[in-house]
């Protein structure tokens, strides 16, 4: 039988580790275009994915305490690279480029969702995508689409809502429960979903201790 007095401790414990991790330094490292340019490197990595304007640059920037290391914008489809930031030299992470909707070219919009696709299915330091998902809506076909290439990618993925403050508490509680549904089709995903908003500080301490295990290898 499980102690609660022990789980809320490792809890705290695990919260406090991704507490130190995001007090070190953490640094923009490259952008990259084209799939050639990817770096070489052993350090483990953290993919951000998410449909355009789902809130991936304000996220990355509360998690990581600053203020402008992504950039945010209103223009869906603001990302272009794949953008990769150092954390105290013991993982990356990876902000992709949007997928559906922004306001560009076709051919461009084309260019970075197979760029989005290559990485995902053929990167052997990617531990684990965070698949950000919009807390007013839920799951939608494009990101179905991105959840099946990762199965197929055998690429573990956790679903992280975001924008959880635009969403009257029942009405995300039901969003959760039809997001938890859809994941437990999918054998790749992980089953926590993490709540989040950039603007309140909501998960964002769960979501930096889920990167700090990741970071060490749990």
């Amino acid at each position: 039988m499980a102690d609660p007095a022990s789980d809320a401790e490792a809890a705290v414990a695990a919260i406090e580790r991704g507490r130190l991790l995001f007090a070190r330094p953490c640094d923009f490292v490259t952008g990259v275009a084209r799939i050639d340019q990817l770096p070489e490197s052993d350090l483990v990595e953290i993919a951000f994915a998410g449909r355009s304007n789902v809130g991936k640059s304000s996220l990355l920037n509360a998690v990581t305490g600053r203020k402008a290391l992504a950039r945010t914008s209103h223009t869906p489809g603001r990302t272009r690279e794949i953008n990769f930031f150092a954390v105290d030299s013991r993982l990356h992470l990876v902000d992709l480029p949007g997928y559906g909707y922004a306001r560009a070219a076709k051919t461009d919009i084309a260019r970075w969702t197979r760029l989005i696709h290559d990485y995902l299915r053929g990167r052997p330091q990617l531990r684990r995508a965070f698949l950000l998902l919009d807390a007013r809506h839920g799951i939608k076909d494009t990101d179905n689409a991105v959840m099946d290439l990762l199965d197929t990618a055998a690429v573990s993925y956790q679903a992280v809502l975001t924008k959880a403050d635009k969403v009257k508490p029942p009405a995300l509680e039901t969003v959760v429960g039809a997001t938890a549904a859809k994941l437990a089709r999918h054998g790749a995903a992980h089953p926590e979903i993490i709540v989040t908003s950039a603007a309140k500080g909501t998960g964002i301490p769960q979501l930096r201790a889920a990167l700090a295990a990741l970071a060490d290898g749990a």
